[in-house]
C-alpha cells in the first residue's frame, strides 16, 4: 500500500486545543450505511484506496469520542486519549475485512481502548503502581462493578475481589488511589488549554438533546443490541434460555426455579449461566 497517503488528515487525528471546535467538526461528518461501508472496506482491501480508508475513518470519529468520554475521569488530558484512540480506529480500519460480517464500530472498539488503555497506563500516576494483570483489570473494571458512589461495603469488596482474581484488601486500596482525584466541578479560569477536559463539567455536559448524539447513540445501541444478539445465537438452547430467564425476562428467575425446572442443583445452574456470560463475553471482544 502507498504510503505517500496520509489515512486521515493530521487535524482531524489530533484534536488540539479547541475540542469544541473538533467536535462540532467530527459530528458534521454524516454517518455511513452498512452498504456504503462495506463498498468502502472492498475499495480498500482489494484495492489499496487510501481516499475510501480515510472516509471509515472520519465516519466513525465520533465513537472514538464516545468511548473516550469514558475515560475522562482518570484525570489525563481529553483531547489525549481521543488522539490515542483514533490511532486505534486506524488500526482497526487497516485490518477490517468486510467479509466477517459485522459492522466497523464492532471491530474496532477492541483496538481503540487498546490504546486507549494502554496510554493511561503509561501516564496515569495511580495505575503505574498496578504491574499485574489482575491489578490491571481491577483498576479499568471498579468503576463499573461498584454499585452507587458510596465507599466499599466489606461485601461488596469481597464479591468485586472474587469476580476480578484479587484480594478484597487490593480492591479497597485502588477505591482510595481510584477516588483520590479531587477535581472542581468547573475548570479554574486560568486553567491550561491541554487539562480543561478534567473538570467534571466538560464531560458531565448534558447533550442528550443534541440531534447528532441521539444519532450516535441511537447507532451505538443498535449494533450493541445486534452484537448481543449475534452471541446469544452461538450458545445452546439451554444456555439462551438459562440467560435470557435470568438477565433478560422482566420477571427474573432465581437460580433455584431453574434448577427445578431443569432438574438440577442451583450450582448448577450457576455454572452453566457463568460458563454462557463468559462466551458471551470472549464473543463481544473478539
Amino acid at each position: 500500500m502507498s504510503t505517500r497517503k496520509a489515512v486521515m488528515p493530521l487535524a482531524m487525528s489530533v484534536p488540539g486545543a479547541n475540542l469544541g471546535a473538533y467536535m462540532t467538526s467530527i459530528h458534521s461528518i454524516p454517518l455511513l450505511t452498512a452498504e456504503e461501508e462495506r463498498v468502502l472496506a472492498e475499495r480498500y482491501v482489494n484495492d489499496e484506496d487510501v481516499d475510501a480508508a480515510r472516509q471509515l475513518v472520519l465516519s466513525h470519529l465520533r465513537f472514538v469520542v464516545h468511548i473516550a468520554k469514558s475515560y475522562a475521569g482518570y484525570g489525563l488530558p481529553q483531547g489525549d486519549l481521543i488522539q490515542e484512540g483514533n490511532v486505534g480506529l486506524m488500526k482497526a480500519v487497516k485490518r477490517f475485512d468486510p467479509d466477517m460480517g459485522v459492522r466497523l464500530v464492532s471491530f474496532a472498539v477492541h483496538w481503540i481502548k487498546s490504546e486507549i488503555h494502554e496510554y493511561v497506563i503509561r501516564n496515569w500516576r495511580i495505575v503505574k503502581v498496578a504491574t499485574t494483570k489482575a491489578q490491571r483489570k481491577l483498576f479499568f473494571n471498579l468503576r463499573s462493578k461498584k454499585k452507587g458512589s458510596a465507599s466499599l461495603s466489606v461485601a461488596e469488596a469481597e464479591r468485586i475481589a472474587i469476580d476480578l482474581n484479587v484480594t478484597p484488601e487490593q480492591v479497597i486500596e485502588m477505591e482510595g488511589r481510584l477516588y483520590a482525584f479531587d477535581a472542581s466541578f468547573d475548570a479554574a479560569p486560568d486553567e491550561d488549554e491541554d487539562r480543561i477536559g478534567q473538570a467534571p463539567a466538560y464531560y458531565l455536559e448534558d447533550n442528550r438533546y443534541v440531534p447528532a448524539v441521539q444519532l450516535e447513540e441511537a447507532d451505538w445501541e443498535a449494533d450493541s443490541t445486534e452484537r448481543l444478539q449475534a452471541a446469544m445465537g452461538k450458545l445452546d438452547a439451554r444456555s439462551q434460555a438459562i440467560l435470557s430467564r435470568r438477565w433478560l425476562a422482566e420477571d427474573k428467575a432465581t437460580l433455584h426455579e431453574l434448577a427445578a425446572e431443569y432438574g438440577v442443583s442451583a450450582e448448577r445452574i450457576r455454572q452453566l449461566e457463568k460458563n454462557a456470560m463468559q462466551k458471551i463475553k470472549a464473543s463481544l471482544t473478539a
